[in-house]
């Protein structure tokens, strides 16, 4: 959770560098222009978490400026079809696409998560309490459905179409299929940047993010 001004450059850099933004050049046209829109929503997310949790305790003008950007927040969610509230994924977030993306609101998702397309977090039937607890490094492919009173952890690839409606504490495995189950030890090692890691060695540079 972002909890200073710090904490908020930090947040910023790592989803930078997790979404490969300065790597825009080698990309198409039409991934450039989509990569550029997910950023700006990746960004005024990390806005309105730092205005949220910083700013607004501090006089009723931040809190109006929060509303401001809250909305402009709203709007933008709407036009990329996400659902995702504030405080809920740590640094280093990557949302690969536009196109349906539900989280529920009390969920906690750790460092460095690449998120896909059509992926539904939500909590268990009847008892909106229960929520996933997702680890750090966890990759989550397209179609996947995490969903109850759960825990996902570390360094964990969710293969596409997945619905993951129990714990998996083991690290570094691949898991897949409805339900989902243990399908290798491969993991996510190799599919996912751990941004925060690249971060923390530039941490001389944050300043120029």
């Amino acid at each position: 959770m972002i909890t200073s001004f710090c904490d908020y450059k930090f947040y910023l850099a790592a989803d930078k560098v997790s979404l490969r933004i300065e790597e825009l050049s080698q990309k198409s046209d039409f991934a450039i222009a989509e990569v550029r829109e997910i950023w700006k929503f990746q960004r005024l997310l990390r806005k309105i978490e730092y205005y949220k949790n910083c700013k607004c305790k501090e006089s009723p003008i931040w809190i109006a400026y929060y509303k401001f950007l809250f909305s402009r927040f709203i709007q933008l969610s709407e036009k990329l079809s996400y659902s995702i509230p504030p405080n809920v994924f740590g640094p280093g977030l990557a949302i690969k696409h536009r196109g349906t993306i539900i989280v529920a609101e009390t969920v906690k998702i750790g460092v460095n998560c690449n998120l896909h397309v059509c992926v539904n977090i939500g909590v268990a039937a009847g008892a909106p309490h229960k929520v996933p607890k997702i680890g750090d490094n966890v990759y989550i492919a397209p179609g996947v459905k995490i969903f109850g009173d759960l825990e996902i952890g570390d360094d964990i690839a969710i293969g596409a179409n997945a619905v993951v409606n129990k714990s998996f504490l083991e690290p570094g495995i691949a898991i897949a299929g409805a339900p989902a189950k243990k399908i290798n030890s491969k993991g996510s090692r190799a599919i996912v940047r751990k941004a925060t890691e690249i971060v923390k060695a530039r941490s001389s540079q944050l300043s120029t993010y």
